[in-house]
């Protein structure tokens, strides 16, 4: 006998987590399946050796739904804030270079060379059109300012994103603002201050950047808390099919015991990969899209140094490391100068990216080689005289999706298939943006449509 449910959501992701909260918070007695034997995805901290890690994204962005969940959660007064005014850095020429934080700090200073800075002038009182075509981030740049802009700044910044590649990158699906910005006003600059002035005077500030008091696993677990028995770990789901056209039996193996889930609501969470494998029962159709879905490989390395031996300064957010380079490295937080709590006293954590879009096969590198990896290209860097005296190292295979040329008609695809079979929704960061946030949002909005489903 099938347990019957108004809404199933599959996969405890973020994206799962908060869409079956707001589902329930409706009064929809909505139940979640979790293959793995805890809650969160890729948001997990762990605390080892007196430090407090991360294993995934090190911060988020602070928008209003994500703080309102916070709110409604009772975790608000546990976040943590990192300095507004923490430099931001970027290696050129071996040296660590600050990111000019405001525009006139940006013309002032010698970051990029005067055709750079004219190409941003011809952009602020000048006016031009986007192309017809989809853009690569690599061609817009190219476009609309400097190849040294995307090289100094652009580049490294998608990196620090996506793990992406801007040849593949698409502008309008991985920053649809800037490409808008262009539509409307005929200026990126003139664009992104108006939707500023916008924001601004509907009440919304900039977003500050957060963590929690004991780390970004806090979060999730929240929301499984608040689930309850209505979250079921070690569920590992074997099949969907379609009792009706608009009605889903989903077979689970649950802690080795098969149990069965009727529902006329059912929510993927999942990846892509094990979306399009799951669904595969109800139609082929789906794998074209999902599976052209990109995720790029990234592995996360720790390390804790003695703050005595590392004799450059550690005050700022971290640097990112361009291609021309040379280095595996894509960038490096640091998060004992963002956070409290993150190291013991007189010493320093800093976490590092290896991988991406751009260089897939170091993240396949065995956790001792990604260490001395990361150390040996930080040293001369951060001028260490010491060894670690901590490590720690996790590498996803699929990290994050990639927004790459064509992703929208993806998207799109995912939806028209979709909409042959009424009552399936799809959650998750290949759909709306890859951030904390974002992802939030996304999952609410879907638990909006599936309440009006249930309750037009």
């Amino acid at each position: 006998m099938a347990d019957s449910l108004p809404a199933l959501v599959i996969g405890a992701g973020i994206s799962g987590l908060a869409c079956a909260h707001a589902l329930r918070k409706s009064g929809i007695d909505a139940h979640v399946l979790e293959a793995a034997a805890r809650a969160g995805g890729v948001l997990q901290s762990t605390r080892q050796d007196g430090f407090l890690l991360e294993c995934g994204p090190q911060s988020f962005s602070g928008t209003a739904p994500l703080l309102q969940l916070c709110r409604e959660l009772g975790i608000e007064m546990q976040l943590a804030r990192a300095p507004e005014r923490a430099p931001r850095f970027v290696l050129i020429d071996g040296e660590l270079r600050p990111v000019p934080l405001s525009p006139v700090a940006f013309f002032a200073s010698s970051f990029v060379g005067t055709g750079t800075k004219w190409a941003i002038l011809r952009d602020i009182f000048g006016r031009t059109a986007p192309p017809a075509s989809e853009e690569s981030i690599t061609d817009f740049v190219r476009r609309k300012f400097s190849a040294e802009l995307l090289e100094k700044l652009v580049g490294p910044f998608v990196s620090g994103i996506y793990a992406g590649d801007p040849d593949k990158l698409s502008l309008s699906a991985a920053f649809p603002q800037l490409h808008e910005a262009e539509g409307l006003a005929g200026s990126v600059v003139r664009g992104t201050v108006r939707a500023a002035k916008r924001n601004k005077k509907a009440g919304q500030q900039r977003p500050a950047l957060l963590n929690f008091q004991q780390g970004n696993g806090t979060l999730p677990g929240a929301l499984a808390e608040k689930l309850g028995a209505a979250l079921h770990l070690g569920a590992r789901v074997t099949a969907i099919r379609c009792s009706t056209p608009s009605r889903f039996l989903v077979t689970a193996s649950v802690n080795g015991s098969e149990r069965s889930f009727a529902t006329q609501n059912l929510i993927l969470a999942t990846p892509t990969d094990a979306a399009a494998s799951l669904l595969s029962e109800l139609t082929r159709e789906f794998h074209t899209p999902l599976s052209g879905i990109e995720y790029a490989p990234v592995a996360v390395v720790s390390l804790g140094y003695r703050k005595s031996e590392v004799g450059r300064s550690l005050e700022g957010f971290g640097f990112l490391v361009p291609r021309s380079a040379g280095l595996q490295i894509l960038g490096s937080v640091w998060n004992s100068s963002l956070f409290p709590g993150r190291a013991p006293d007189g010493h320093a954590l800093l976490t590092s990216f290896v991988g991406g879009a751009t260089n897939p096969a170091a993240a396949r590198l065995s956790p001792d080689q990604l260490t001395a990896l990361v150390h040996r290209e930080l040293s001369p860097i951060l001028k260490t005289s010491g060894a670690p005296v901590f490590s720690h190292t996790t590498v996803y295979e699929r990290a994050i999706p990639q927004y790459n040329l064509g992703h929208a008609t993806r998207v799109n695809t995912l939806g028209t298939i979709g909409a042959k079979f009424p009552g399936l929704f799809f959650a998750g960061n290949y759909l709306r943006g890859a951030a904390i946030g974002a992802c939030v949002e996304q999952a609410q909005e879907v638990a909006a449509q599936v309440v009006r489903r249930l309750n037009p």
